[in-house]
């Protein structure tokens, strides 16, 4: 079995990647906007009820470059880690899993959201990212707590929670304004303590104009 090698540095000069056996995740690049581009247009209706409001230019390619540049800048910081996640044996994007707001200090948290393109949902890609992402964020970024937040009629996005082992909390009224309204959530957490032993991850640190 392959040796894991987890490190987490703070310079803009270096990307990490997420390998297993059918997936990978690493940070966005440039020349992944066609992939991307297409993927969230035909996928549109299906993602809209879940997200922000989708601004006018959210599918130009200045708007992906900007969104780049503030992936690189966020990951640089420390203050993110905004993945892609593909499939392994063609490298076709099947949607994205960003680890956020990681807090240092005394709460040594974070907050994950993810999104699937329409065509590749209910297949287990999601399922099979977070189980490459957890040890990464217990045993790489060295946090304590990932939480979860989700609609409560999302059911989907709650299965994969619970299968991926986390825990409901409480209800959050009118949390975030998703597709134009405030939303009630649902805050789902794991815990270091909880996270079951999973598949051997192997995490590569790469230069990130590679």
């Amino acid at each position: 079995m392959a040796r894991s090698v987890f490190r987490f540095l703070s310079r803009q000069s270096e990307s990490v990647e997420l390998a297993g056996e059918a997936h990978f995740l690493r940070l966005p690049r440039y020349q992944d906007y066609r992939q991307w581009s297409a993927l969230r247009s035909e996928s549109r209706r299906f993602l809209e009820p879940w997200e922000p409001t989708w601004r006018g230019d959210e599918l130009s390619e200045s708007a992906f470059r900007a969104r780049v540049t503030r992936n690189e800048q966020e990951y640089a910081s420390g203050q993110a880690v905004p993945l892609l996640l593909f499939s392994r044996s063609d490298n076709v994007l099947l949607g994205g899993l960003t680890v956020g707001y990681i807090r240092r200090g005394a709460a040594q948290c974070c907050m994950i959201g993810y999104w699937m393109g329409e065509r590749h949902a209910g297949k287990g890609h999601m399922f099979a990212a977070l189980k490459l992402v957890i040890p990464y964020i217990f045993s790489s970024l060295q946090l304590h707590r990932i939480e979860a937040a989700c609609i409560p009629d999302n059911t989907r996005s709650i299965r994969l929670l619970e299968k991926a082992g986390f825990r409901r909390e409480g209800y959050l009224r009118e949390y975030l304004k998703i597709n134009g309204e405030w939303r009630d959530h649902v805050m789902y957490s794991l815990l270091a303590a909880d996270a079951r032993p999973g598949p051997q991850t192997s995490v590569m640190q790469t230069d990130a104009a590679g």
